[in-house]
């Protein structure tokens, strides 16, 4: 419908949309302190933790005037109509690593873990699908609530993989360069990642020195200091050892 607002206090379904939230952040389009707010409603709203889920919106579609399409053909609660459809819920993990805020990166990242899901007997029968792979969406409402969707076709393993490996440990590649970016629990002392470009080894160790997520850093090859924190990878072969401190 034309001039309708969606993802607003106004609706009666649909007050807040993840996607709208999360992507202020990483497309760094939000005015900066409307960037944390926005994620401070997310999390109010869309993060469910007794149920360990982060839904895609709420209230789910169902009987208001607005019509956004296909998803509304799903049941509340189901995929896309306010259940955890996985990739959004991935994108909210990035934002908190992007606004710097490790703890609550690190805590959502283990908590959509589908092994988080599958500890008990109770929870396996809640859950019912495989715990060893990222489910495309779970459900979020009524009797089905917490059961996994589909799995295996999804690409948000991959998005999962992203947002450990570059936003959380704060490994980033490109263009041929290295550099790092942690967005950790201000508790974690210290972690080691090894990596290896051609027949070259890079054995990395990141040190929170200063009890912090991810603000200052001092990055060292071979014990020389790299000014700009951005190490050129060779593939020529040799080891070289990487001292990062947070």
């Amino acid at each position: 419908m034309m001039g309708r607002y969606s993802g607003s206090l106004q609706n009666e379904e649909c007050k807040i949309d993840s996607i709208a939230q999360s992507w202020s952040v990483i497309s760094n389009m939000g005015d900066n302190d409307k960037k944390y707010i926005s994620m401070e409603s997310l999390e109010n709203h869309l993060v469910d933790t007794e149920n360990g889920i982060i839904k895609l919106l709420d209230p789910p579609f169902e009987n208001g005037d607005i019509e956004p399409g296909y998803i509304k053909a799903y049941l509340p609660g189901t995929r896309e109509n306010g259940g955890q459809y996985t990739h959004a819920a991935i994108w909210v993990i990035i934002a908190e690593s992007m606004l710097g805020l490790g703890n609550k990166a690190t805590e959502y990242f283990r908590m959509i873990n589908p092994i988080e899901h599958t500890k008990t007997k109770d929870s396996v029968m809640k859950y019912k699908v495989e715990p060893y792979i990222i489910p495309a969406d779970v459900y979020g409402q009524g009797n089905l609530l917490g059961r996994g969707g589909w799995t295996w076709y999804t690409g948000s393993s991959s998005w999962m993989y992203i947002a450990g490996i570059k936003y959380i440990l704060g490994l980033n590649i490109e263009n041929g360069y290295m550099s790092f970016n942690p967005s950790i629990p201000s508790e974690w002392k210290e972690y080691e990642i090894k990596y290896k470009n051609g027949e070259t080894r890079y054995n990395i160790k990141i040190k929170n020195i200063n009890d912090k997520s991810n603000k200052g850093k001092t990055v060292k090859l071979n014990g020389d200091v790299i000014e700009n924190g951005k190490i050129k990878l060779e593939g020529n072969g040799g080891v070289n050892e990487i001292e990062v401190e947070i």
